[in-house]
């Protein structure tokens, strides 16, 4: 059979633990016997990441911004647990904020719906979108412990010399201080990447902080998010017959379970990554989500929206074949390989990543899949099988 060919590159982005083991045996069973497969290859393994002090990530990014498109395995965000057990030199800050903060870009993570899996909420009848802001907030947050009794201040000093300083906190003994930031431009782009988002798949588009503590910091996303809107949208919602709303998180929060589903959730940074996985278990397994990273400069990155699978790991590395779920995997490379068709021109590449896709569905519909699922299964599964046997119950399929 001859293969499906490719014009450009993929950014190929390696990562860590069990997710790493998985990606090479997708690529084996799943893309290498159907595609000639070509890709720029950037290992973003905790060892090589710390051996390049980090320069590793922020190649990968540049490539993605050469290429137009890239795919990413999950990989780790060391702590000083990790720290020991990796034998690192250094605590280097998340590969996916570091890639975001390049690309400035909005992640749009979806759940992978199939007709036998349930979602834990009763009520969902349609997918729910969460609009990830990828700049800022935590994750490019300045950090400092206090040993002791002082004050610390926020000190803005402006281009001609002069200051603005607010008190932070007068510290009686000893504790923590955080500060964050974020760009308007970034947030002007992460608002427009939504509404144009929702009124290309026609749904609604909600949007929500907590402006009312954080009157500044917060109610500047809820006043840019507003003028986006009124200025640039308000027409093309109208047109495409969706709706616009903004509410307090905590007021999202309990109406997102109650609703019916269909609707774009737009959150800040840290808000989309907690949201994110509550969606993605409520759905069915945080293997059922898929991710795609969408830079107002055109260029796209699809990963999986969970993390490394360190217990999987741990056993597999002990002998055992775990029963872990490779969905979001898979729909990380056939979304790159479809958007890789599309901007290419090459069809087939577009429809073998339907197929791909096709082929993951019609396998849990069936009944065959990973333990992860067996419990939300309507009707119960006719059979659990461990990662490598449902990889080639799917290239069966193909």
């Amino acid at each position: 059979m001859a293969k499906i060919g490719m014009k450009t590159p993929l950014v190929e982005i390696d990562g860590d633990e069990m997710t790493r083991v998985l990606w090479e045996v997708i690529k084996e069973k799943l893309l290498l016997p159907f595609i000639d497969l070509k890709t720029e290859y950037y290992d973003l393994g905790l060892a090589n990441r710390d051996n390049t002090n980090d320069e590793i990530t922020v190649q990968s990014a540049e490539a993605i911004k050469k290429y137009g498109v890239g795919v990413k395995c999950a990989t780790i965000t060391a702590n000083s647990a990790r720290q020991k057990e990796y034998n690192l030199k250094h605590l280097h800050p998340s590969p996916n904020a570091t890639i975001r903060a390049i690309l400035d870009g909005t992640v749009f993570r979806k759940p992978i719906s199939v007709d036998r899996i349930k979602p834990s909420v009763n009520t969902w009848k349609a997918p729910i979108v969460i609009g990830r802001h990828a700049y800022g907030d935590v994750y490019k947050a300045a950090e400092m412990e206090i040993d002791g009794p002082g004050k610390v201040e926020l000190v803005y000093t402006k281009a001609d010399g002069t200051e603005q300083r607010v008190t932070v906190a007068d510290f009686k003994g000893s504790g923590i201080v955080q500060g964050m930031h974020n760009l308007d431009e970034s947030i002007k782009s992460f608002a427009r990447a939504c509404f144009l988002y929702a009124i290309a798949e026609k749904i609604p588009l909600w949007f929500a902080t907590k402006d009312t503590i954080s009157k500044t910091y917060d109610g500047r996303f809820k006043t840019i998010f507003n003028e986006i809107y009124e200025t640039e949208f308000k027409e093309k919602c109208a047109n495409a017959g969706i709706e616009y709303f903004y509410t307090l998180i905590d007021d999202a929060v309990a109406r997102v379970v109650k609703s019916e589903g269909g609707f774009l959730w737009a959150c800040k940074n840290y808000d989309g990554d907690v949201q994110s996985d509550m969606i993605a278990s409520a759905a069915g397994s945080l293997a059922m989500m898929t991710s795609v990273l969408v830079s107002p400069t055109g260029v796209f990155e699809y990963e999986a929206a969970h993390g490394t699978v360190q217990q999987h790991y741990y056993r597999w590395q002990k002998g055992e074949k775990t029963s872990t779920n490779p969905a979001a995997l898979i729909f990380a490379w056939s979304g790159a390989l479809a958007k890789r068709g599309e901007l290419d021109g090459t069809p087939d590449l577009s429809g073998f990543a339907k197929r791909l896709e096709d082929a993951v569905l019609s396998t849990i519909n069936d009944g065959i899949m990973t333990g992860d699922l067996f419990k939300l299964s309507d009707p119960p599964p006719q059979k659990i099988l461990n990662s490598w046997e449902f990889i080639d119950a799917i290239a069966a399929r193909l």
